[in-house]
């Protein structure tokens, strides 16, 4: 019996020993490694920051989660199983034993660093020609210039945003590819999104995820349904604001969980030439810019014009003008007069918004201190049997989400300016105060006289604005539109879709007269928003060549201007009305358009709280 029970002994020993060793294996994974889920940023162990410290690294071998798929086909497809069954057949007859064997993983290793090259010269069939196009101040030639943008080791987010547009995607990926090979491809990550693509989009994904892998770049890519199953119940800026801000989402997560910050964010649009990106980038350092936009045409009755007018904004709040790019430089997009001059020299100009085709975006001004895509809430479902709303004029304007995100970059910017004594400020302009400071003292600020408005030759009378004020307007439900063939038309328009239809007056209607604000804007720190008119994005149908040409040939690039050609020395103040077009129901992006003329007082906007 004492021998039975002294035999039992070391085995229930071991058992407990098991026990505990499994316990303490749980508690060593528990306390010293990341128990994310795999699809997410993992934050750094105990153990990555005793050996490395705090890894700012974008390095994919080390880190795994740096490169994603997320989402998946949203759709399956009825040769999905055969190219499945021929991809394995191939593998494992042709391919795998080859691969995996000593005697031939050198020849292996040497057709994959060849393969690397090739990709790492991979051109699209507009970026192919990037380098042969007209560009003022020798911006092609000078290939060395961008050099400093690598000595200064920073790190650059991409982000993309497509929804069923595969002619685009193949160049916006050779962009993306040139950019590595530039900057390095540790030095980027991109992030594409995926909203809701019908046709060869998911495919592609496919080659950008093989590409991306193969050159080590740092991505996630991310397949999302649509919002609503119904377009004609979707509100436009709406979806706008989700699917940035779910593009945006791995910029929050690598700053959070890993401390790595990323010094510009790319959107990338439409067709658009490395070395323009890469100078609208040192455009936006040399400025200290919050945000920098290019310029995007579309050809329109055999002319190419200005495209983006649903989202651009001179600094008199005025829309751009539908121009020619062939017109003389007086009559270019921009209407006011400062910045219609610097475009006509080609040289960046301040607006008060913009988001015009590619643009780049300082995180450390926007995103990183809060500041996310919203969108209007006073919209109507046109779907429903409502046959009449009443709108109220002092609702905010229901426009695109990147005018909300550009009136929160001014009232963010003021907010920052109280007794900011950089130089920068408006010629004239009292300094810089804090709202709260002047709400405080025993007197209240002295009003200044509202400045007139520029006469226009539709402007009504006196009597008529009154009458205006008295009554609210009503919004009638409208009939629908003739949509025929809208989709090729919205295509060859790039974001011209966006804009008021064709027809319709260009001239803003009056809103009703404000009282004169207490403090203007001119006092606030200003926004520092740009845009580069040698950055050009076209859209599908647009030969990027001849606009090049129609650009940039045959002008004096011979420029002397104070400032050089990239910085600004005056920066305005945000105008006190601006051009409001907006959407104010529901119907996708080829909704009915309107406009009125909105009253933009900061001081006002910071009494808000903040969005």
């Amino acid at each position: 019996m004492k021998r039975s029970l002294s035999s039992s002994l070391p085995r229930k020993r071991s058992w407990v020993r098991i026990i505990i060793l499994v316990f303490f294996v749980a508690i060593v994974k528990t306390v010293f490694f990341s128990t994310s889920h795999e699809q997410e940023i993992k934050p750094h162990n105990v153990l990555e920051r005793v050996a490395h410290g705090t890894d700012k690294t974008l390095d994919v071998q080390r880190h795994q989660f740096l490169q994603r798929r997320m989402g998946g086909a949203l759709r399956k497809d009825i040769f999905d199983e055969i190219i499945y069954d021929g991809v394995t057949d191939y593998w494992t007859r042709f391919q795998s034993k080859f691969i995996t064997s000593k005697e031939t993983s050198h020849i292996d290793t040497q057709v994959l660093r060849s393969s690397i090259e090739d990709l790492l010269a991979m051109n699209g069939w507009v970026t192919a020609a990037c380098s042969t196009l007209a560009r003022p101040f020798g911006q092609n030639r000078k290939e060395e210039a961008w050099d400093e943008l690598l000595q200064q080791n920073h790190l650059y987010y991409i982000a993309i945003i497509i929804h069923s547009a595969d002619h685009f995607l193949v160049d916006q990926l050779a962009a993306i590819v040139q950019i590595a090979r530039r900057l390095g491809p540790q030095s980027i990550f991109v992030s594409m999104l995926d909203y809701d693509s019908d046709d060869a989009t998911p495919t592609l994904l496919d080659l950008c995820e093989a590409v991306l892998t193969l050159l080590a770049v740092p991505f996630r890519i991310r397949h999302v349904p649509r919002m609503t199953e119904n377009p004609k119940a979707s509100y436009y800026p709406k979806e706008e604001a989700y699917t940035r801000n779910l593009a945006l989402e791995p910029l929050w997560e690598l700053k959070e969980r890993r401390s790595i910050v990323f010094h510009r964010v790319i959107w990338l649009k439409g067709f658009t030439c490395p070395t323009d990106i890469l100078e609208t980038i040192k455009v936006s350092q040399s400025n200290d810019a919050a945000l920098v936009c290019g310029m995007d045409w579309a050809e329109f009755k055999g002319n190419f014009i200005f495209s983006d007018r649903w989202r651009a904004r001179d600094m008199d709040g005025d829309a751009f003008r539908r121009a020619k790019s062939s017109a003389p430089p007086e009559s270019g997009p921009p209407r006011h007069d400062i910045s219609a001059a610097r475009y006509g020299q080609h040289l960046p100009f301040q607006v008060f918004c913009c988001e015009s085709g590619t643009h780049v975006v300082d995180p450390e001004q926007s995103y990183y201190k809060g500041l996310k895509y919203r969108h209007g809430t006073h919209f109507y479902n046109s779907t429903r049997d409502d046959l009449m709303i009443e709108w109220d004029r002092t609702q905010p304007c229901q426009d695109s989400t990147q005018a909300w995100f550009c009136r929160d970059l001014w009232v963010d910017a003021a907010r920052d300016g109280a007794h900011d004594d950089r130089a920068g400020g408006r010629a004239g302009a009292v300094p810089w105060i804090n709202v709260d400071e002047a709400e405080k003292a025993d007197k209240p600020p002295k009003r200044v006289p509202k400045a007139p408005a520029r006469a226009s030759s539709d402007e009504k009378s006196a009597q008529e604005e009154k009458q205006e004020q008295q009554e609210q307007p009503k919004l009638r439900k409208r009939a629908p539109a003739d949509d025929a063939g809208a989709p090729d038309e919205a295509a060859k328009a790039g974001s011209n879709a966006d804009a008021m239809p064709e027809g319709a007056s260009e001239e803003p209607m009056p809103d009703e007269e404000d009282e004169a604000p207490e403090i203007p804007n001119g006092s606030f720190k200003p926004a520092r928003i740009l845009v580069n008119p040698r950055c050009v994005t076209t859209y599908a149908g647009v030969s990027h060549s001849q606009l090049a040409l129609d650009l940039f040939s045959d002008r004096d690039d011979d420029v002397t201007v104070q400032g050089g050609k990239y910085v600004l020395d005056d920066w305005e103040g945000a105008p006190s009305s601006f051009t409001c077009q907006e959407q104010r129901q529901t119907g996708g992006r080829t909704a009915v358009k309107t406009q009125r003329r909105q009253s933009f007082a900061i001081h006002k906007e910071l009494r808000k709280s903040v969005p």
